[in-house]
């Protein structure tokens, strides 16, 4: 969970306060702070037309909506990876046996250098019987770095649906829809988009325009703009991926917050922040892999989220309570400590992290 920056917290503030007072808010402003959020996720993946853009409360809701329209039949497969989070795991385990199908897990051989090997093993795993395959641009554990566009180019020979859950890198890394071609892209806020949580933004293609939403919104019909028209019972909905916004999508708290945190990212670009944290972790990895930690190799591993292998000698206990001591906050991840840096980061933070590091493993 990424901390807040100073506007994206005043931009809630703000909208506190606004609250406190609702009878300020018109019914335009029930769609305006919407819009502000479509336009500038859209910018920021390469996409032309911000109604292809849903807000979504969390990442498994996306999910769920490309599982509800998508058609899995029996006796094909689905396509995910080992070790994914598990919001986009279960709803996945669910499609396949409510369809008949097979869930298919691809593994890696090892869990140390296993990016090149790891991403051979997702395009094999791929065949005529795959209807869907929904993988992660960077695993979350370790950084792992997935080839989207060879994994774009082998489903759409097989005419499989491509389901990406950004959540670990949209915001960090690029992303461009143009050239990866994802049927759906999922993103959770409260990460790498440095916003609130409980609010995110989703992008379906057009196979999604007639598909079907988990709720019936009245915001989701069209001529929802009036309001002294919604007993007037629509219908049809919102063009696009509007219809798949979740219920009391118009949140005048979370979404200017979103739409703040967007917008600080259009202003530094994905492409110099995953530059900027890159640097950081290539020291730390020099560094760290003289005294027995291992990361994957540089072309297989993302700049913004990296994941060390403990050396066999080091107690994982030890490790905890010297970083607890010294206030480094990192997370631990299966086998793997997981350093998640960020702009707010700089290079005597990974000093202090290469230092505890070396402490508890030669005690100086």
């Amino acid at each position: 969970m990424s901390p807040l920056p100073t506007e994206v917290e005043e931009a809630g503030i703000r909208g506190v306060l606004r609250k406190r007072e609702p009878t300020s808010l018109l019914p335009e402003d029930f769609f305006s702070g919407r819009d502000e959020v479509r336009r500038h996720f859209s910018r920021l993946i390469g996409v032309s037309e911000p109604n292809r853009i849903a807000i979504i409360p969390s990442a498994s809701y996306g999910a769920s909506i490309a599982a509800r329209n998508l058609p899995v039949n029996c006796g094909q497969n689905i396509v995910i990876l080992h070790e994914q989070f598990p919001g986009n795991v279960y709803t996945w385990r669910k499609k396949a046996a409510d369809a008949g199908a097979e869930l298919r897990t691809v593994v890696p051989a090892s869990t140390v250098h296993r990016g090149s090997d790891w991403n051979e093993r997702i395009l094999e795993s791929m065949d005529k019987d795959t209807a869907i395959i929904s993988v992660p641009h960077v695993h979350w554990t370790d950084g792992t770095l997935f080839d989207l566009v060879a994994i774009s180019q082998r489903e759409k020979e097989l005419g499989i649906a491509l389901v990406v859950d950004g959540t670990q890198s949209v915001g960090a890394l690029p992303f461009d829809v143009a050239t990866i071609l994802p049927d759906v892209l999922i993103v959770a806020g409260y990460k790498w988009l440095l916003g609130p949580y409980s609010i995110g933004a989703a992008y379906f293609n057009s196979r999604f325009d007639e598909g079907v939403p988990l709720e019936e919104t009245w915001i989701g019909r069209q001529g929802s703009q009036n309001f002294s028209g919604l007993v007037d019972y629509q219908e049809l909905y919102q063009t696009g991926a509007i219809r798949y916004d979740v219920g009391e999508c118009s949140n005048f708290i979370l979404l200017p917050m979103l739409a703040a945190a967007l917008n600080l990212l259009e202003t530094w670009t994905p492409q110099a922040i995953q530059a900027y944290c890159s640097n950081l972790t290539d020291k730390l990895v020099q560094e760290v892999t003289e005294f027995g930690f291992s990361a994957e190799e540089r072309p297989h591993r993302s700049g913004h989220l990296l994941g060390l292998t403990l050396p066999d000698k080091l107690s994982l206990d030890s490790l905890k309570k010297e970083l607890e001591r010294r206030r480094i906050f990192v997370s631990f991840r299966g086998d793997s400590l997981r350093v998640s840096p960020n702009v707010y980061n700089n290079q005597e933070d990974i000093e202090a992290l290469i230092e505890a590091l070396a402490f508890t493993i030669k005690g100086k």
